[in-house]
């Protein structure tokens, strides 16, 4: 929303400043017709030339057939189609979405001329007898009288065009164009005509379309195939491009007192098959250049100025000191105020025929200030029905454009259609947020002030309290006794009292619908007091609360214990008042007392060892309490600890062996190794041991133990070899499934990394391969069972020196 009023505002401060002067009769087409234009259609000569073949001509002077007085539409060169046409109507061209009648810098023009159609010469269709002719082609043009004065004063005329161009595989003397011409007696005006059409180049084989060039041109391809297939279906039917409005200026004070004539043209390719149309659109200012853009500014905020093109002119813009330029596109300019100074701003226009100068006072503004929406109420539903509420803003710069509110706290706001400085909000049912969107003058941005809240709170219901009517013993504390239901309100206060005149409030202050009772000696009664910000409070039901003169059981009993798996949970509690206890699952504890408390304090020892986590529950009874105290202890028990010290292993002398301790959870615990013998460390899970070889065998044990004294340990056996590293391949295996040397597996020790083992056929084929020390072959190759005989071996690996060993051989399968 803020977008859209900033966009209104902005083409409504947009002024265009040049001296308003006369220009020919209907030049810019605003009879609706075409009068004073006159017209021609017709083909190219042939297929190869871009020379006319003008086959009907329209004078200036006469009505249709032969002339365009009066006249909206001229027809296609020998179709019923329109070839020329006025729009006095706006609409958008279905292939590029512009308006077939421009807006352009803020100048609206009221008409436009279409030069051109989709349609082209086929011979299929009939529309032109002799095929051998070329494309269509179609103009239009004026006379101007240019009147007579000094040639230093401008006289100027500005149009505007647009283009849907057809790409076709020809050169650039032969594609779809569109023309605008100036001429006098003497021939044309080169600076003041122009040539637009899609570029091409030759690839060696063909001429296909500059898609750079045409981008760099302005043209955008279109979303819309074309109509027409051309006879050629390996062409892409998305071959039409399009180029918005642009404008365009000339000078005609050169040629005060003569005659000039400015025509527009649209041409289909020379061969024919590929169409082209324009849109001309003409000013009806014809003296002086114009800038074009708004005379109010704002401090900080981005300002846009334009001039018509002038064809291959070079632009000069002059800007107030103080200000920056932010976007240079030659006859464009963005600049930014940083100052609150009027300014001018100068634009020049210089080309071979024209020398143009205007200049536009700028009036700089401070920003926009929101301000500060004051007026936040609060009111009881219903207790002042049809109440005004007034909003009013401070602090703000600008202007209200609207207030907005919102009943959906901010995510909706909906436009109130109000531009007062003070807002009065009526008849209000629900919350509801207001603020104001603020803007000081058109082009400052538009800012959004805070939201202001008013709020409407129902009258306030206390509900009603249960239960009615509570027994309880002496210091008996009852935990979430009472509960009020069905309140409605935004604060509850609990009171008490002994004789239902004096009532005190609960302390500490509770403002929940539960009311726990504690400490209280004699029968009590309590009510809740529920209220709303501006509205009367409320007042729930009384319930009371008895008292047996005899005490609430008492008793310290512990909450939660963890223990072991497998070890024994003391369940002991202290009873400091009481007669009797039970246990309310006594077949899980031992010692667990005969239920008779024999003196106070009394104390009991039970005891419990459970395999899972376990809930025991007491519950301790006061001769003449009815009410029993019921608690539970809650025993954690921790999964079954275990250790793997790994598996028994034999190394050579002074090899490195990483132990390795896997311990069955992921719990804390402290590792002890004992002996110490040969490791770096014995408080880690994964030392390494190093062994001179004095010892030929040592058993390690590993202990672990957690912080509650969970404990676990285990042992690997390490055999020490004196011999140096190496690999053992036995000399023959027997793999016949008695489970006796049915493998071929090397022996390998001191082996550490790069370790293969290969078997090889009598023809040399690799049957066996792995990397995996242990692992063996086990006679077969590709599923089959390999004949009895010798079969070549290759062992190698590196040891934990870092050699390389390698043994080879043959070994024999016995079946």
């Amino acid at each position: 929303m803020k977008n859209l009023l900033s966009f209104i505002l902005f083409l409504c401060s947009i002024q265009v400043f040049g001296q308003l002067q006369t220009c020919p009769i209907n030049i810019n087409y605003s009879n609706g017709n075409l009068t004073h234009w006159f017209g021609y259609t017709g083909v190219f000569q042939n297929k190869t030339s871009r020379q006319h073949l003008d086959i009907i001509n329209y004078d200036s002077t006469s009505a249709l057939p032969t002339g365009t007085l009066n006249a909206i539409s001229i027809s296609e060169y020998g179709t019923v189609p329109a070839g020329i046409e006025v729009n006095t109507s706006n609409s958008q061209d279905p292939f590029g979405s512009f308006e077939t009648i421009p807006t352009i810098n803020g100048y609206s023009y009221n008409y436009s001329m279409k030069i051109g159609s989709t349609t082209i010469n086929t011979a299929s269709n009939g529309v032109i007898a002799d095929p051998n002719l070329g494309g269509l082609f179609r103009g239009l043009g004026y006379t101007i009288n240019v009147p007579a004065g000094p040639a230093d004063v401008p006289y100027v005329v500005t149009y505007a065009y647009a283009m849907v161009l057809e790409s076709a595989p020809h050169d650039n003397d032969q594609v779809p164009m569109f023309t605008a011409k100036l001429n006098t007696n003497n021939g044309i005006i080169d600076c003041a005509s122009a040539v637009y059409l899609l570029p091409t180049t030759y690839n060696g084989t063909a001429y296909v379309l500059d898609q750079k060039g045409a981008l760099q041109e302005g043209f955008t391809q279109s979303g819309v195939p074309s109509p027409n297939n051309n006879g050629n279906n390996n062409e892409n039917p998305y071959r039409v491009w399009t180029k918005g409005w642009t404008e365009v200026i000339f000078d005609l004070a050169p040629y005060r007192g003569q005659q000039v004539t400015l025509t527009f043209e649209a041409d289909n390719c020379v061969p024919k098959g590929h169409f082209a149309y324009a849109y001309v659109a003409l000013k009806n200012v014809c003296q002086g250049l114009e800038i074009a853009g708004t005379t109010i500014g704002c401090t900080n905020a981005n300002l846009t100025y334009a001039i018509p093109e002038l064809k291959g002119a070079n632009y000069e813009w002059t800007i107030p000191n103080g200000w920056k330029y932010l976007k240079d596109s030659l006859n464009t300019i963005t600049v930014r105020p940083d100052t609150s100074k009027t300014g001018t701003i100068v634009a020049r226009a210089i080309n071979g025929c024209a020398d143009l100068k205007a200049n536009i006072n700028v009036t700089i503004s401070p920003p926009t200030i929101p301000g500060i929406v004051k007026g936040d109420s609060t009111v009881c539903k219903g207790l002042i029905p049809n109440q005004n509420f007034p909003l009013g803003i401070t602090g703000n710069r600008g202007s209200v454009l609207t207030w907005q509110s919102s009943a959906d706290n901010g995510r909706i706001w909906v436009d109130l259609r109000d531009s007062s400085s003070v807002h009065i909000a009526k008849n209000l049912t629900s919350n509801t947020l207001f603020r104001a969107i603020v803007q000081n003058g058109p082009i400052c941005s538009i800012d959004t002030t805070n939201a202001a809240k008013i709020t409407i709170n129902p009258k306030p219901i206390a509900g009603k309290i249960s239960p009615d009517n509570i027994q309880i013993c002496l210091d008996q504390p009852l935990l979430n006794a009472l509960t009020l239901n069905g309140s409605t309100g935004t604060s509850i206060n609990w009171q008490s009292s002994i004789d239902q005149t004096n009532w005190t409030n609960t302390i500490p202050a509770n403002k929940d619908t539960i009311q726990s009772v504690n400490g209280i000696r004699g029968k009590t009664y309590f009510r809740a007091i529920v209220s709303t910000k501006a509205c009367p409070s409320d007042t729930s039901n009384k319930v009371s609360i008895g008292i047996y003169n005899v005490h609430y059981p008492q008793a310290i009993i512990p909450k939660d214990t963890t223990i072991c798996f497998g070890t024994v949970a003391n369940l002991s509690a202290t009873i400091l008042i009481g007669t009797s206890f039970q246990w309310v699952n006594p077949n899980t504890i031992f010692n667990a007392g005969n239920g008779v408390v024999t003196e106070i304090p009394f104390q009991i020892n039970a005891k419990s060892a459970p395999s899972k986590k376990t809930d025991y529950i007491i519950s301790i009874t006061n001769a003449g309490c009815p009410n029993i105290l019921y608690d539970t202890i809650h025993v954690n028990v921790l999964p079954s600890l275990s250790i793997n010290a790994g598996h028994d292993t034999t190394i050579l002398k002074n090899q490195p062996l990483q132990l390795n301790a896997l311990l069955s959870d992921k719990r804390p615990v402290n590792y002890v190794w004992t002996p110490s013998i040969g490791l770096n460390k014995t408080n880690i899970a994964n030392p390494i041991s190093i062994l001179d070889g004095t010892i030929s065998t040592l058993r390690y044990n590993v202990s672990v133990v957690d912080s509650l004294g969970c404990s676990a340990t285990d042992n690997l056996l390490v055999t020490v070899l004196n011999s140096g590293p190496d690999i053992y391949v036995p000399t023959g295996f027997t793999p016949n499934g008695d489970g006796r040397n049915d493998g071929l597996r090397p022996t390998v020790y001191g082996i550490t990394k790069q370790y293969y083992f290969s078997v090889y056929n009598r023809w040399g084929q690799q049957i066996f391969f792995t990397t995996e020390i242990g692992k063996s072959w086990d006679g077969f190759w590709n599923g089959v069972a390999q004949p009895s005989g010798a079969y070549v071996f290759v062992a190698e690996g590196v040891d934990f020196l870092g050699k390389r060993i390698t043994r080879t051989g043959t070994a024999v399968l016995i079946r």
